[in-house]
């Protein structure tokens, strides 16, 4: 039986392939998803291959190009797709060899065994039978954590072996990172990957030109209402999915809620798995409880005596600590927000943790908790101004979206300010840093909603200029603040949605409509 493939789209390995005893055989032309799976006639989908193409696959090319050459270290989550991603930059190579620790832990020894780099890259190469030629050759070591060895030969590899392409990742990294005396400083490079931010899952759907009418729209200029309203949809649409590489894969090639559950639920168990790899530092209970704390607790300050079965604050502290380093919770940090750095005056008796994807905490209020269904519910159908003030799940969204568009080179704290005078309550979400100044955002629902703790933090700091988050339209509101003489507050309304218009525009986003 003759077989027909035909291209469907600019980019490469997009084809339909039309075979005798397959009814239907598809490719949907995303964009920038590479992606092949076959629909047999009962309806059995077989996916052959897939790759969602994000701003990172940009960073690794500038890496393999780069004239000043380091050990590359991708670091972050289990499951956000570093892996994924060095795979992908090896098909631009002549020769790939992946050392997984996981997979092959008769590496270890060899690591152990082998100090000098020269002669552990021709020893790589026999055993995986494949070239080791350096500008030709990558050589990525997977799960990297597994192996102290390991790590400590990207630091030879930089000072002995400079011109081999030499990349690594690993779940649990920071762990093993933080028990070595020191870490390889100015001889490594790191890359700080986490799930997929909302202007990558539209990407992903095959909507660039809609992140690019996006990020050129302003308070002057507002959103159609058109389009506006598509983009409230689909950033429903992201909740629900989050941005889990695998679920959204999934929901890209199903458009089925219950097969990106299915993959959640995956990657969820596989964290609980990991609790136990823990044992020598904290109770794995403890870590599951303080867990669904964290879950339970989003949006608000954490308070320790809420983790089910009476452990210490100290306890919880620590299990925090460690959910922090696998890097699947991440703290928002109280500060006095008097200048810059906002790091600098920290108070500590105050903390939020958000969790790392609102699709796995849909999961774990599901399967953990039963407490999914009214949240679901909400975001599908509810009214914006309920779906942004309920649950904490927009504030969450909103801290991670901050983390997402920022330089993945470094990891990027969160900050967030509290009036703790006696007798008095006001809060704003968080705080970045913007032309030398702090920039304060709230998360807020409709124009006649209140700002009282927005205006009285700009009021105390001296500040002008501030951003409230909602999912209305692009706008702006002008104060005139009777109680500071008359100084005038700016405050520009963006979209929850839109918070990469805060951030310098992805290059990679212009040219990935397919034609």
């Amino acid at each position: 039986m003759p077989i027909t493939i035909i291209p469907l789209c600019f980019v490469g390995k997009s084809y339909i392939i039309r075979l005798g005893f397959v009814k239907k055989i598809s490719i949907f032309p995303l964009g920038f998803v590479k992606k092949l799976y076959l629909c047999t006639a009962n309806r059995t989908i077989i996916t052959l291959k897939m790759y969602i193409e994000r701003p990172i696959d940009t960073l690794l090319l500038e890496w393999k190009n780069s004239p000043r050459l380091k050990p590359l270290l991708l670091r972050g989550a289990r499951q956000v797709g570093k892996s994924w991603a060095v795979k992908h930059l090896g098909e631009t190579f002549d020769y790939f060899i992946e050392v997984n620790f996981e997979k092959r832990p008769d590496m270890l020894e060899v690591f152990q065994k082998i100090h000098d780099v020269h002669e552990l890259a021709n020893t790589l190469s026999l055993l995986y039978n494949t070239p080791v030629v350096p500008g030709k050759t990558l050589l990525f070591l997977d799960e990297i954590q597994d192996s102290a060895d390991a790590i400590k030969s990207l630091w030879s590899f930089k000072e002995d072996y400079p011109e081999l392409h030499v990349a690594a990742a690993g779940s649990l990294l920071e762990f093993a990172l933080k028990s070595l005396p020191s870490f390889g400083v100015g001889r490594i490079r790191s890359l700080f990957v986490y799930p997929f931010s909302f202007d990558e899952f539209l990407v992903a759907e095959g909507k660039a030109s809609w992140v690019k009418a996006k990020q050129s729209a302003t308070t002057e200029k507002p959103l159609l209402e058109t389009l506006y309203n598509n983009l409230v949809q689909y950033f429903r649409t992201f909740l629900m999915v989050g941005g889990m590489p695998a679920s959204v894969a999934a929901w890209v090639t199903t458009h089925d809620y219950r097969q990106c559950q299915a993959e959640l639920d995956d990657i969820q168990q596989t964290y609980y798995d990991d609790f136990p790899k823990y044992a020598k530092r904290v109770d794995p209970t403890l870590l599951r409880n303080t867990l669904q704390s964290v879950v339970m607790q989003i949006g608000e300050k954490f308070t320790y005596s809420q983790v089910e079965g009476g452990y210490r604050a100290d306890d919880v502290k620590k299990a925090l600590k460690l959910l922090c380093d696998a890097s699947i919770i991440k703290r928002v940090s109280h500060t006095a927000a008097n200048g810059l750095p906002l790091g600098a005056e920290v108070n500590d008796k105050y903390r939020k943790y958000i969790y790392l994807d609102s699709g796995l905490l849909l999961r774990i209020l599901d399967m953990d908790l039963g407490g999914a269904r009214q949240l679901t519910e909400l975001i599908l159908a509810g009214a914006a101004q309920d779906l942004v003030n309920k649950g904490g799940l927009a504030k969450m969204v909103l801290g991670w979206e901050i983390v997402k568009y920022n330089n993945p080179r470094s990891q990027h704290d969160l900050f967030y300010w509290e009036n703790t005078a006696e007798g008095t309550r006001s809060e704003v979400d968080y705080l970045i840093a913007r032309d030398l100044r702090v920039l304060p955002i709230e998360c807020k629902a409709g124009v006649s909603g209140k700002m009282k703790s927005l205006y009285e933090f700009m009021r105390q700091k001296s500040l002008t200029d501030a951003v409230r988050c909602s999912l209305e339209n692009f706008s702006s509101i002008e104060y005139l603040d009777t109680k500071a003489g008359g100084a005038i507050r700016h405050v520009n309304l963006i979209p929850l949605f839109a918070i990469s218009n805060l951030y310098d525009k992805a290059d990679y986003m212009a040219e990935t409509d397919c034609r």
